[in-house]
């Protein structure tokens, strides 16, 4: 522990913080290669369209989608979950921060971590409100 301070120790706190993006980082990774052998083994053999640009479908844009496309084992949720996994893996290394600058009693960083946090928040989901 460190002097002074309740809690964990900064140290712990690191060492936590870096499991976290790795756990996040790898999970996320595996979610997409799955969705990618998926895709692949069901459309590889599918000529490619240049000429015509296709934009991202209606049917991945939105959270409840891409959860149903993913249950039903459709590479392009599933990859999409993959992505949602790795943009979600930061968000909640700030979540995790919170937590253990409270428990150290540092107020301080509880609250700029907060502050963190809302834009974040605001900046993934600002779009839709």
């Amino acid at each position: 522990m460190s002097a002074g301070r309740p809690g964990w120790s900064d140290q712990q706190v690191e060492q936590a913080v870096g499991n976290l993006l790795r756990i996040g980082l790898l999970i996320a990774t595996v979610v997409v290669i799955v969705g990618a052998v998926i895709y692949l083994v069901r459309h590889g053999g599918e000529p490619p369209e240049y000429r015509i640009f296709h934009g991202v479908p209606p049917d991945l844009r939105g959270l409840t989608a891409i959860a149903e496309l993913a249950a039903d084992w459709r590479g392009r949720g599933i990859i999409q979950l993959g992505l949602l996994i790795l943009l979600a893996t930061p968000v909640a290394r700030v979540a995790f921060s919170i937590v253990a600058f409270a428990l150290q009693r540092d107020r301080l960083y509880v609250a700029i971590t907060l502050i963190v946090l809302a834009v974040l928040l605001y900046s993934m989901v600002g779009g839709y409100v």
